[in-house]
């Protein structure tokens, strides 16, 4: 059973919440401020917070405080009065908090949501998948759902998500702990060595084969053998695989009977390994036969409030390593970390930061501590960007129409272009079209654009196929507000127009802060630190 601290300056919910969760063994402690929780964090038992006051005030933070600085963080908890379902949601992405329970309490809610938030908390801190985003939590939950039943597992997502990490914590929660996990990389191996590696060989059943060599199936008998970058398994070794999984039997390499094993099989890979049946590349029944449970690891572009996180950790782990005392990142090196889109993942980063830490002169890593292309940029995408043709307009022509200026805009936001340059470029478009050059000062349509540092962010707002905004920004229309007051229009300032675009996502999302940061191309501590300097109401 867990120990869980419950603030105490709501003493009324403080004692409901602790009546609540007191019949299922928890060892429960009214604590006043952070003073009462110092030094008791750290124990082999699992922990909890409730905080019954303000979220807002120092008590709170301090509380909060003493909590974030355990990775995996334990479960902090808030109470509310007078809030609906969303207004809780709200309260609890604003305020980072695991959920948001109503008062009046209801007692059983209380416990469910307790032991599902320690149950998530215990997978982390026995597996080591760190992360409290919505896509970490859903994997969390279905690997604790996937764990104890037997079943054949097919991992997807991009390299470098933490597919092995994965099918190791689907081992760890499995009756099959006990025995071994084996992983075998599949691309690693030529044709010719890997179904000896996978299944054994017998002596003389080769030139080379001196002696009986027993294979990963059978030495993972019992256990749980990982076949990593399956899609790359040559189509006479699936034939094979295919009839281990449908009988438990197989052959040795050069033998003459068959042997029996108990494994379960996780395949991982990379690829669309759909596509890949579709088209021939891989065996079709193979495909269905361990695509029983899947599990689609998210990139890490797809989960940034975890990045944080994860740079802590990586950061303590290697200041361990080699000796180095660190105190952490500088505020605007995180910035840059948080922006970047990381096509590596989670092994990009955590490479990154080994390298930091190794060469940073200083114990505080600084942004001229970042190599050059992630500072800039670049490396955001492997992906090469589709050609497209100039477009044809007329004189007449609205500039909402012209969807080759969106695909053009957008590009240039992506590779994060000179501020400058990207002006004089919609001069020089403006002109060709026979229109009134926008004065210098003007920002893009739809954008907000920040010069922080010496660097330009731009901030995306919208479509730019919203025809008020794209004509009031570029003087071709009326220059009136949109019916409920916001809106581009001319004579606003830089500040104005950066508020706007903010705003006007979050209405767009319903106040998600992650949907507005992903829409909006910047990162989450920037879009809070927004919200606060704009007075933004959510």
């Amino acid at each position: 059973m867990a120990r869980v601290f419950i603030d105490s300056r709501d003493l009324e919910t403080a004692i409901g919440v602790r009546e609540a969760i007191r019949p299922d063994g928890h060892e429960v402690e009214l604590v006043e401020s952070g003073r009462d929780l110092q030094g008791r964090l750290d124990g082999p038992e699992e922990v909890a917070l409730f905080l019954t006051g303000p979220p807002d005030d120092a008590v709170s933070a301090s509380m909060r405080g003493l909590f974030e600085a355990e990775i995996p963080r334990p479960p902090v908890l808030g109470l509310a009065k007078g809030l609906d379902a969303h207004d809780r949601s709200r309260r609890a992405e604003a305020f980072d908090f695991d959920e948001v329970l109503a008062v009046p309490l209801d007692p059983d809610e209380v416990r469910v949501v307790l032991e599902a938030q320690l149950d998530r908390y215990q997978v982390q801190r026995e597996t080591g998948i760190i992360g409290r985003t919505e896509p970490i939590r859903e994997i969390l939950e279905r690997i604790s759902l996937i764990a104890p039943v037997l079943s054949t597992v097919l991992l997807t997502g991009e390299s470098g998500t933490g597919k092995e990490l994965v099918a190791r914590a689907i081992h760890r929660l499995s009756p099959r702990r006990g025995k071994p996990f084996i992983p075998v990389n599949c691309a690693a191996l030529p044709e010719s060595l890997l179904e000896s590696e996978l299944f054994g060989h017998e002596k003389g059943a080769f030139t080379g084969a001196t002696s009986l060599r027993r294979g990963m199936f059978e030495l993972a008998d019992g256990g749980t053998l990982l076949l990593d970058e399956i899609a790359e398994m040559p189509l006479p070794t699936q034939t094979r695989l295919l009839r281990i999984l449908e009988s438990k039997r197989f052959m040795r390499v050069g033998g003459d009977r068959e042997l029996e094993v108990n494994v379960r099989v996780v395949a991982a890979t990379n690829r669309d390994l759909r596509r890949a049946a579709e088209v021939g590349e891989f065996r079709r029944d193979l495909y269905y036969r361990l695509n029983v449970l899947n599990i689609e690891l998210p990139a890490l572009r797809a989960r940034r409030g975890d990045i944080a996180i994860l740079v802590r950790r990586f950061v303590a782990e290697f200041s361990r390593a080699h000796d180095r005392e660190f105190r952490g990142l500088a505020p605007e090196t995180l910035e840059i970390l948080l922006e970047y889109d990381w096509p590596g993942n989670v092994r990009e980063l955590r490479n990154l930061i080994e390298s930091m830490v190794v060469l940073a002169p200083g114990a505080v890593i600084r942004p001229e501590d970042i190599p050059i292309e992630i500072r800039s940029g670049r490396g955001t995408s492997l992906v090469r960007p589709p050609e497209f043709a100039a477009p044809v307009v007329s004189g007449a022509t609205d500039l909402a129409n012209a969807p080759q200026l969106e695909f053009v805009f957008r590009t240039l936001v992506a590779l994060k272009v000179d501020v400058d340059d990207l002006k004089r470029e919609f001069e020089a478009f403006q002109k060709r079209r026979g229109q009134i050059p926008a004065p210098v000062d003007d920002a893009w349509p739809g954008s907000a654009i920040e010069l922080e540092d010496g660097e330009a962010t731009v901030i995306e707002s919208g479509t730019l196929s919203d025809e008020p905004a794209l004509q009031a920004a570029s003087g071709s229309g009326p220059t009136e507000d949109t019916e409920d007051g916001g809106g581009v229009r001319n004579g606003m300032t830089m500040a104005e127009v950066e508020r706007e675009a903010i705003a006007a996502t979050l209405r767009e999302v319903g106040g998600n802060r992650r949907k507005a940061a992903e829409q909006l191309q910047i990162g989450e501590r920037t879009l809070y630190r927004k919200i606060k300097q704009y007075e933004i109401d959510l």
